[in-house]
């Protein structure tokens, strides 16, 4: 049985991801449809492609990915469909992809050229379904789209690296749903810059000297429950997906904040880690360590 995912900025209010379910079972009963998200800021590519990169990764070989994120076919925003990792990825030529080509090289990228028969101002609907539908029955990709050789690139996916190979400038991509705060720095990235050095994380007026391994790190357990003060406590940790995460321990906006609210940090805002090295180290920096 065929899988299709959604991921939109439609939000549920509206009949948009109605009508696409809607579209999708009246050409294939029999397919399993999931929904990703349909709560990305709308058109946020960098928090479409953040959100697709984390998640497709747990669906079957062979998955169809419909993302519709800023659609709208314009001279400038091309339609495609990718087949990368075994999945295929059909979207706007908008940027959405980069994040996850960064690692892993497409096996066929094509431009969606069946809109002359498709006559639409709700693409996701009417050429995203029909593309999706089309690759679910076994059809190939040069059917529907020619190939072309690279998707367009898009800024601020990778972070910044000095000449001096002592400072990382990264920027916020996504703040998830705890108000927790997403860099684009990814552990394997921020370890082939440190190269065993220390190291100090700012953003904004906040500094942080430690990386958690996972969130209940910062608990000191042999503290009486009744005495700790744990939640709202700010840190940072390598999140599941391999970013650079600022969270709030047990964070909750409407109690006691979140990394978000509390640090005031927002999309595109800069995150720096500074590496120094062991002899240039003032006293109480010893701890400047990723916790294990």
């Amino acid at each position: 049985m065929a899988i299709i995912t959604l991921t939109t900025d439609f939000g549920e209010k509206d009949h948009f991801v109605g009508a696409t379910k809607g579209a999708i079972y009246s050409e294939l009963p029999d397919v399993r449809i999931v929904d990703i998200s349909h709560s990305v800021s709308p058109f946020n590519i960098l928090e479409a492609g953040y959100i697709t990169q984390n998640a497709y990764k747990s669906f079957p070989k062979g998955s169809i990915h419909i993302i519709g994120i800023d659609s709208e076919l314009n001279e400038e925003n091309k339609h495609i469909a990718v087949k990368l990792d075994d999945h295929y990825f059909i979207c706007a030529n908008n940027g959405i992809m980069s994040m996850i080509c960064t690692e892993i090289v497409p096996e066929k990228i094509v431009e969606i050229n069946i809109h002359d028969k498709i006559q639409t101002s709700f693409p996701v609907l009417d050429v995203f379904v029909k593309v999706a539908c089309h690759i679910a029955r076994g059809g190939t990709l040069e059917v529907i789209g020619k190939s072309i050789p690279e998707i367009k690139p898009i800024k601020n996916i990778t972070p910044f690296v000095n000449d001096d190979k002592n400072q990382i400038l990264g920027n916020v991509i996504y703040v998830d749903n705890y108000g927790n705060v997403i860099t684009n720095i990814k552990r394997t990235f921020f370890e082939s810059v440190q190269k065993g050095r220390a190291f100090e994380i700012l953003a904004r007026h906040y500094k942080f000297k430690k990386i958690y391994h996972k969130y209940s790190d910062i608990i000191n357990f042999a503290i009486p429950e009744d005495q700790r003060h744990d939640e709202g406590r700010g840190m940072v940790v390598f999140n599941s997906g391999g970013f650079l995460e600022i969270a709030v321990y047990k964070s909750n906006s409407a109690t006691v904040g979140s990394a978000s609210t509390l640090m005031g940090l927002k999309l595109m805002d800069t995150v720096s880690v500074k590496f120094i090295n062991e002899s240039l180290l003032p006293k109480g920096f010893e701890d400047l360590e990723i916790e294990e």
